[in-house]
């Protein structure tokens, strides 16, 4: 991956990161805040439900209250007692329950028995089990002449209880019915919906009895559960909370979701209405739309998309930038590094501006030209001392064969003097001598020339079996007449080589040379090949008296020599040879186990 690439990257990543964070920051707090928003309607609307309840508990036990002190009732009851005949007032309780705009009422004779009943005159003659009851208002089920069971907020008065006169008691109960018209009445705010759910056991006799204390819940029916305006829609929703609110008989909250979208979910309390005994016969529940905040969310989600889409596209533009201040200069940079490693060292970058990458490209140009100076300087000073070495190298193998020839010209100068037959004698031994030193000087003038004119290698494919077999069969048999065994060592597996090899054959030949000298008493000469790596492995080895690690680290340089007779050249020219093949020679040797020459050359490509 590139600068360029890695920063636009981090650069988008930093963005849409940062993005993210404050989206969801916001996020979370917009959903804390509508929910203690929604917490704090729905404790109000508790509050004011619970004074609704109060005020309409209140209405009922004074309408109850007032007909009880009536002349009218208290002269009724009178009659009643008098008489013991309540046959004229069958229908006594629907007139009074219009007039004190009742929804129920009963009248109930001493024994508990129903006199009249004004929402089923049917029922005279029945006993009212609520006819126990003091004078706290309280809620209980009433069944109707319908086979239908409602729910109704219900007062008990006696009727002239201050009157001594009368000689039984006579009861008023007197209720109204927790319907549509009374959610209606009660406080709603804007997206809030109040529901009431009550629900009872069938009976196949009746239709629908009053259920008992201790009885559990009956099973939910979403047709009960009713608003202001009619049915809930959505209303099986409610079932897991208004389930738990019945039979836990505590305040319940949770988040409903009434339809796959989210807006249409609520944060709904269901509250359960409860008995005098503590038995929940109805749940209240008050459900507050989420529309509001789902739709802030979504908005906010908008948002960041469109600042995290604009954040990253300015990101973009950054990083184009700072490609074209940093990245571009750097690549630039990094490419001219490669060149002067590469060895060309007179390359140069742009210099633009005064930052720190224009003051590096400057350094980088100042260091390229120091470089550049210093080579020339260096490579002046290693010509001039490769040229003294080579003139003091060059004046110490002549003067070895110059002295002897100017000693024998000599001796010819003072033998002129002598008699013929003397002189020729002294003459042919001149000759000779003459003629073996010059030889000599050829012979050492042709390896400054070989080493000064190494030819270009005239690269082939061979094996390396084949290079170590020409070596073998060459050297072999003479080696033998010195006491030394010439052993091969070889893989089997095909070794080819690109290489030129008359040059190889001359430079394992050097080597092969060099090691048969080291063993002036003779031993065991190991010619070696095998494949390594991608390379192949050529190993010289003998059993002389070894190298020093000071000797190994200079064998290869020009000049040097650990003979006593020598140019120092053979090994310098094995090694150009191997550099002119790609490979690489070295020297591993401990006195005095022998020495070891280790050629490693790449496998031709197609092997490879």
């Amino acid at each position: 991956m590139s600068l360029r690439q890695k920063l636009l990257l981090l650069f988008s990543l930093t963005v849409a990161a940062a993005v993210a964070a404050v989206a969801f920051a916001v996020l979370v707090r917009i959903r804390h805040v509508f929910e203690q928003r929604d917490q704090q309607e729905t404790a109000l609307f508790v509050s004011q439900f619970q004074r609704e309840f109060q005020h309409r508990s209140a209405e009922v036990a004074s309408a109850v209250e007032h007909l009880a002190a009536a002349e009218h009732t208290r002269s009724m009851a009178y009659e009643i007692a008098q008489s013991g005949d309540s046959a004229p007032y069958l229908t006594e309780a629907t007139t009074m329950a219009q007039d004190a705009g009742l929804d129920f009422l009963e009248i109930i004779d001493s024994s508990g028995k129903i006199i009249s009943s004004a929402q089923w005159p049917a029922k005279f003659g029945y006993p009212e089990p609520s006819a126990i009851h003091g004078r706290t208002p309280f809620l209980k089920f009433e069944d109707l002449p319908d086979h239908t069971t409602v729910l109704g907020l219900f007062a008990i008065r006696p009727v002239g209880r201050s009157d001594t006169s009368l000689p039984q008691q006579v009861r008023l109960i007197g209720g109204k019915q927790l319907d549509r018209s009374f959610l209606a009445d009660l406080p709603v705010a804007p997206g809030m919906l109040v529901c009431l759910y009550y629900d009872l056991p069938h009976n196949a006799d009746t239709g629908v009895v009053s259920q008992a204390d201790g009885d559990p819940p009956a099973e939910f029916n979403s047709k009960r559960l009713l608003s202001a305006n009619g049915e809930v829609p959505g209303a099986v929703r409610y079932q897991p909370l208004i389930d738990s609110a019945r039979h836990s008989g505590q305040q319940q909250s949770a988040i409903l979701y009434l339809t796959p979208n989210r807006e249409d979910s609520v944060n709904a309390t269901a509250i359960p209405l409860k008995s005098d005994s503590g038995q929940v016969l109805a749940v209240l529940t008050v459900a507050i739309s989420r529309a509001g905040m789902v739709q802030a969310q979504q908005h906010i989600r908008a948002i960041a998309y469109g600042v995290a889409a604009g954040g990253i596209f300015l990101a973009i533009i950054f990083s184009l930038w700072i490609t074209a201040r940093v990245s571009r200069p750097i690549e630039q940079l990094a490419r001219a590094a490669e060149s002067v490693a590469a060895g060309n060292w007179d390359v140069q970058v742009p210099e633009r501006g005064r930052d720190e990458v224009s003051v590096l490209a400057r350094s980088f140009n100042h260091m390229t030209g120091q470089l550049t100076s210093q080579r020339d300087r260096l490579i002046q000073s290693e010509r001039v001392a490769a040229w003294r070495e080579l003139a003091r190298r060059l004046a110490h193998e002549l003067k070895n064969p110059l002295f002897p020839l100017q000693l024998t010209v000599e001796n010819l100068v003072r033998a002129r003097q002598l008699p013929a037959a003397e002189f020729d004698e002294i003459f042919l031994e001149s000759t000779a001598t003459l003629s073996a030193e010059i030889a000599n000087l050829k012979t050492i003038i042709g390896r400054f020339s070989d080493f000064s004119k190494m030819p270009k290698p005239e690269l082939e494919r061979i094996d390396a079996k084949d290079v170590l077999a020409r070596v073998h069969a060459l050297y072999s048999t003479a080696a033998g007449e010195d006491s030394i065994r010439f052993e091969l060592e070889v893989s089997p597996q095909p070794m080819p080589l690109d290489a030129d090899p008359e040059l190889l054959h001359r430079a394992l030949s050097n080597l092969v040379l060099n090691a048969i000298d080291a063993m002036a008493e003779g031993g065991a000469l190991t010619l070696s090949a095998r494949p390594k790596g991608g390379r192949v492995e050529l190993r010289v080895s003998d059993e002389g008296a070894g190298l020093t690690p000071e000797e190994c680290e200079r064998l290869f340089t020009p000049y040097y020599t650990t003979k006593q007779h020598g140019t120092g050249l053979g090994l310098a020219i094995v090694q150009s040879v191997i550099a002119d093949h790609n490979g690489t020679i070295s020297a591993e040797s401990r006195k005095p186990t022998g020495a070891t020459f280790i050629i490693s050359l790449p496998l031709a490509p197609s092997a490879s």
